[in-house]
């Protein structure tokens, strides 16, 4: 890459977001453009999650692109590489590989207001580009508690890693593992690594909500059905969308009617795990849907096996090769396995943009995230986050949210376009705010507000900044187009004549 390169666009992260912006961008025209990805292959998520048992709890025909539907997913819920492969089809696809700079670690980029143009510093060299586009995902980095002992516990020939950074070297045959942990990762990883383990011991703070995932492979005929006559695979993804609609209210206007999906919940557990004292420890106390509600069949009968032991407590220190509980339990293991998260509400990425003021976007960001429909943050012209603060979904594809900031993007070149020159766009702290305000006064009466549990979907005021607290159709009307009312056009300033 030259030192000096120069784009229209330079894309940041390969994921779903990422190479969506690059087709709608191709797709309007616009071929000067980069996406710079920091590992060697693009996937994004799904390539970062190869760990035992990965796979989507969104059904695959909605968990795609409306403009790029795969008519061979072979499963209703497909594994992660399945996603993976269909992603790479997808690059293929609409020629995108061109435009892919691998290994290209994006470590700072600066906005110059006399050029008005982001300057970026990448691990290859330097570029600079009129317009960025950040889609590093917020499941991209992730989080691991600074557990005392922990560094000792490998010093000691133990093995530790993240759910996101599996060793597929390491041999877990025969092992002593404790997960830690019990998210969406974690119910995938215990019953596929419980058969092989010696023992697994799962620490839980929290129980989460598990409902059955009726997933079963899509038959031939299915497929032969979706490639002959495409509108066949178009309605079944109408309908799984609709589906999911309709179930939009009670998580965020009438949590009360939730009580009836706890039973089906309670009533799924209780095929399974016919300890009552299992039974109690795994029970939440909490509105079903105020967490994450997890998809699994095979989750609590691993649970139930002889070589698993639950501790309902979280994991406290680390002495020698033994852990320890904060309710006192201790288990001497070989492995230790973080299903711990990501940095959501405090995304790394933040602090590599420095904007307009001189201020990075952490620290603007420092009381929590806050941008214009997702998509905009005050301070940072002509930058732009796809899957940015309250677009995450707690029942839907976040597929659908990503297509519609992709028509927000396609807009925001149009006006670039329409305002000819040296222009930026630079969104009015005011409309910030407002928008904002709207948000989280509709977030108070949501389950994730009231259902009386303390989720990743809250950052460390309290406050929800991740999830959209309406239907993807209200989420995609409100991002059709720019409003142009709420942005500040920015040219370049006349410099003053050298006498």
């Amino acid at each position: 890459m030259s030192q000096h390169e120069h784009v229209r666009v330079a894309v940041i992260g390969s994921g779903f977001g990422g190479l969506g912006a690059a087709v709608r961008l191709r797709r309007e025209g616009i071929t000067d453009f980069v996406v710079l990805e920091r590992a060697d292959s693009v996937g994004g998520t799904w390539r970062d999650n190869s760990y035992p048992g990965c796979a989507c709890d969104v059904p695959s025909h909605l968990y795609s692109f409306s403009f790029a539907p795969n008519p061979d997913w072979p499963r209703t819920f497909s594994g992660q590489r399945h996603i993976r492969a269909y992603l790479e089809h997808v690059t293929d696809t609409f020629r995108l590989r061109p435009h892919i700079r691998l290994n290209h670690e994006v470590l700072m980029m600066h906005w110059d207001t006399d050029e008005l143009r982001w300057e970026i510093e990448t691990s290859q060299g330097r570029l600079t580009a009129d317009v960025v586009v950040s889609a590093t995902g917020p499941l991209s980095d992730p989080k691991i508690p600074d557990v005392p002992g922990l560094a000792a516990f490998e010093e000691a020939g133990g093995k530790v890693f993240h759910s996101a950074r599996w060793d597929h070297d390491y041999d877990l045959a025969g092992k002593r593992v404790a997960m830690i942990g019990t998210g969406a990762s974690a119910i995938q990883i215990v019953p596929a690594i419980q058969p092989q383990v010696g023992k697994l011991t799962l620490f839980q703070r929290t129980p989460p909500w598990v409902m059955p995932r009726m997933d079963r492979a899509i038959t031939g005929v299915e497929r032969w059905l979706h490639r002959q006559l495409p509108f066949t695979g178009t309605a079944r993804r109408g309908l799984l969308w609709g589906i999911r609609e309709l179930q939009v209210s009670a998580f965020t206007k009438r949590p009360g009617e939730l009580g009836l999906v706890e039973s089906l919940a309670k009533a799924n557990m209780a095929k399974a795990i016919k300890d009552p004292a299992l039974r109690a420890k795994l029970t939440p106390s909490y509105r079903i849907g105020c967490k994450r509600i997890l998809l699994s069949s095979e989750y609590y009968p691993a649970l139930a096996k002889p070589n698993v032991d639950v501790v309902a407590s979280g994991l406290s220190e680390i002495r020698g090769r033994t852990v320890v509980a904060a309710d006192g339990t201790e288990t001497e293991v070989d492995a230790i396995v973080f299903g711990t998260g990501f940095h959501v509400t405090d995304m790394p990425i933040a602090d590599r943009v420095v904007g307009a003021d001189g201020i990075t976007l952490a620290e603007s960001w420092k009381d929590g995230m806050e941008s214009l429909r997702g998509a905009t943050a005050a301070g940072f012209p002509n930058w732009m986050t796809i899957i940015g603060p309250n677009t995450g979904l707690g029942n839907s594809s976040m597929i659908l949210m990503i297509e519609a900031q992709l028509n927000y993007l396609a807009d925001y070149m149009r006006q670039l376009d329409v305002l000819g020159g040296r222009a930026a766009l630079a969104v009015r702290p005011s409309a910030v705010a407002a928008w904002n305000r709207r948000v989280q006064a509709r977030m108070e009466r949501t389950v994730w507000k009231a259902g009386g549990c303390d989720s990743w979907y809250l950052d460390a005021n309290g406050r929800n900044t991740t999830l959209w607290p309406g239907t993807t159709s209200e989420f995609r009307r409100a991002t059709r187009r720019i409003d142009l009312s709420e942005y500040e056009v920015v040219r370049v300033r006349e410099k003053e004549a050298v006498a």
